[in-house]
């Protein structure tokens, strides 16, 4: 674990942010932990407009694979659609993050270890395996949360995603 020398801590909309050393972690109550630089380090990490942009791209690329990948195995996002767009954002700011999917909705002791090993990454091993979406992402017919549609559009995930963002 890395030691932080300058911390802040904040909390806005229900969700926990703290920044220390030019990275952002945020916790939303259920739903998972996140983390990006936020500026230019002389380490080259990105700044506020590169990963916006970067974070952009990813939400879009993370949004159409939802799409496709919701009708190839025939599930269904919660009937909530905010649930899935909270999701497809923290899927799409690991990609940015880590350079994979890697689930949100999950605390881990490595993230970098996680992406790496592939096992959490989306679409992770039970759902591929048994239809188990633990993010409530890909539900099946028979779930109680599932909504009725197939498809979330990039502006409901930026829209849903307004008062969760830093």
């Amino acid at each position: 674990m890395k030691n932080f020398s300058l911390c802040f801590l904040f909390l806005r909309t229900n969700v926990l942010f703290l920044v220390c050393q030019g990275f952002l972690m945020r916790q939303n109550h259920g739903v998972g932990r996140y983390s990006y630089p936020i500026f230019q380090a002389a380490d080259g990490a990105a700044t506020d407009t590169e990963h916006d942009v970067a974070l952009e791209k990813a939400t879009k690329a993370m949004t159409a694979f939802t799409n496709k990948y919701l009708k190839n195995t025939d599930t269904k996002i919660c009937q909530d659609p905010s649930v899935a767009a909270v999701v497809i954002k923290g899927l799409a700011e690991h990609k940015v993050a880590l350079g994979s999917p890697l689930c949100p909705c999950r605390f881990y002791e490595d993230k970098e270890a996680e992406a790496k090993d592939g096992y959490w990454n989306c679409p992770c091993v039970p759902m591929r395996e048994r239809h188990e979406c633990h993010c409530m992402l890909f539900l099946t017919d028979d779930n109680e949360f599932s909504g009725d549609s197939q498809h979330i559009s990039y502006e409901e995930v930026v829209k849903l995603n307004e008062g969760f963002s830093a």
